[in-house]
């Protein structure tokens, strides 16, 4: 008999569901960790807390641009963070020919401090970078770009061949094999799905014009010149449109200059970014700290920011909301502050978080349902091959599922373990996740499947629950220190980690009940 419409349906969400639903699961779940990535870069770059740090000095200023103009003269930046909390350093970035340099001064008397200070990582950041790009460059931008069209067709056929969505969503029959776990994709499903195809349709919206450049190309060209003619029209930053004069000048100073923006921008200082220093064309463009968006009532949130020349003279001035005469650039900004959580605070980001954790449980409980059901009836779709090609199913959900977790962890681990002075330091934290997953791929298809699940849901609880006892073994700092110092991030990080680590441990308890 010809199939129907649903039928049709069916077989389209099931298999581009199961083709894309490896990679998805991935990066569901580093994306939803990518929510928190500012407090894991914190935690994993480790930073010492100074004690008699109370606040910046002036002389600690001078001190910094002395440093920097005898370590860096020609650099084409120099970036000054200042200490956001008490007990946090005065720290500089430049770049040279042989890479980004990094450097902290005490705030309060201007001494150069250890280096390295803390520990190079990537930190949060590989999260996110993994989950646009999976480490690959260009082709893993566009593979990415390619899962997340195929989870929106699984998204919209779901929706159709599921004709009582509402019912399943208040139904749960546990302990019935394939029937729980439809039911448990189901809820999931329901309870998360105008935030999946949000955060779907968002994140490729957020490339457009890397997935779809043919626009700007008829607007403004495919020469070297295009995306700089594309910036001026949106009202690229005064400084970007300067060229370096040849004719030295001197650095105003920096103190009664913070004072001004301060007052310009309303908020306190958080970054003072310097443009081709040592230079008559020099741009000293100061930021103000990342907004606590908790009590705005809008998307879109952008730091305040000022920019002076080398007289100190303003040269621009960008208020703390959205630029005027650019609504099509703020509706790309709204597409992006939707997608990365940029407003309404941390109540926000765990909305987000607990989202994520559920949307990439959907995805799970759908690879999973695809397992079960045809290992209790296979359709013999691979002819003799079949039962090989359903083998091979079952390893890679148990590498897109368990081994993505453990990766996760391993990556925290390797931060911990690695010399705080090897060279290339951010990389080997990344080969160490990507090995760790390239790894359990590896386990799940040399061991049974079931004896795989239990090793690596519990490889991945464990050091999930031991992360908090070797971070005390390797720095000294730990969750009750956090507590008490009031670091509220990093104290965060270690409970949702053995939070984490007690949910699967109860996973891996189920999986071993159900192997014996």
């Amino acid at each position: 008999m010809k199939a129907g419409f649903r039928q049709r349906m069916a077989a389209l969400h099931t298999w581009c569901g199961l083709t894309c639903g490896w990679l998805l699961c991935a990066i569901f779940l580093t994306g939803t960790l990518s929510v928190f990535r500012e407090p894991i870069t914190r935690w994993m770059q480790a930073k010492p807390q100074l004690a008699d740090a109370a606040g910046l000095a002036p002389a600690a200023l001078d001190s910094a641009v002395r440093h920097l103009q005898a370590r860096a003269p020609g650099a084409a930046f120099w970036r000054l963070e200042l200490p956001a909390r008490p007990g946090d350093a005065l720290e500089l970035f430049w770049r040279t020919p042989a890479g980004p340099q990094h450097a902290a001064v005490h705030p309060g008397t201007g001494a150069l401090l250890p280096q390295p200070w803390g520990r190079p990582t990537e930190g949060g950041r590989h999260f996110m970078s993994f989950h646009y790009t999976l480490h690959g460059g260009t082709a893993g931008f566009w593979l990415v770009g390619w899962t997340a069209m195929c989870a929106l067709v699984a998204l919209v056929s779901g929706v159709v061949v599921h004709k009582r969505i509402f019912q399943d969503f208040f139904t749960f029959r546990p302990g019935r094999g394939q029937r729980s776990w439809l039911d448990a994709h189901n809820a999931a499903a329901v309870l998360t799905l105008p935030f999946l195809f949000m955060i779907v349709y968002t994140g490729l919206a957020f490339f457009y014009s890397s997935y779809m450049p043919w626009p700007l190309r008829a607007a403004y060209g495919a020469d070297a010149g295009a995306y700089g003619r594309y910036q001026a029209e949106l009202g690229a930053p005064a400084g970007q449109r300067r060229q370096r004069s040849g004719q030295p000048a001197a650095l105003p100073a920096l103190a009664p200059l913070l004072q001004r923006a301060q007052a310009l921008n309303g908020t306190p200082v958080g970054v003072l970014f310097v443009e081709r220093p040592g230079d008559a064309s020099q741009v000293l463009r100061v930021f103000a700290r990342v907004p606590d968006t908790a009590g705005t009532r809008t998307i879109l949130n952008p730091r305040a920011s000022v920019a002076f020349d080398a007289s100190g003279a303003v040269l621009e001035r960008r208020g703390p909301g959205p630029a005027a005469g650019h609504a099509a650039l703020d509706a790309h900004h709204a597409v992006e502050s939707l997608h990365v959580a940029a407003f309404g605070g941390w109540t926000m980001k765990w909305l987000y978080f607990v989202s994520g954790l559920a949307g990439t449980a959907m995805v799970a409980t759908g690879l999973l349902l695809f397992s079960v059901k045809r290992r209790q009836r296979s359709l013999h779709e691979f002819g003799a091959a079949t039962p090989r090609v359903y083998r091979v199913v079952e390893a890679l959900n148990v590498a897109a599922l368990a081994g993505a977790a453990l990766a996760s962890i391993a990556y925290f681990y390797a931060n911990r373990l690695l010399p705080a002075d090897l060279p290339g330091r951010a990389d080997w934290e990344i080969r160490a996740f990507l090995g760790v997953w390239a790894g359990s791929l590896l386990h799940a298809l040399l061991w049974p499947p079931t004896r795989a699940w239990v090793v690596q849901l519990g490889a991945a609880a464990l050091l999930c629950l031991a992360l908090p006892l070797l971070n005390l073994a390797s720095t000294g700092q730990g969750l009750w220190g956090y507590l008490a110092g009031d670091d509220w991030q990093r104290a965060g990080v270690e409970a949702v980690a053995l939070g984490l680590g007690l949910v699967l441990a109860c996973a891996a308890l189920r999986a071993r009940r159900k192997r014996r």
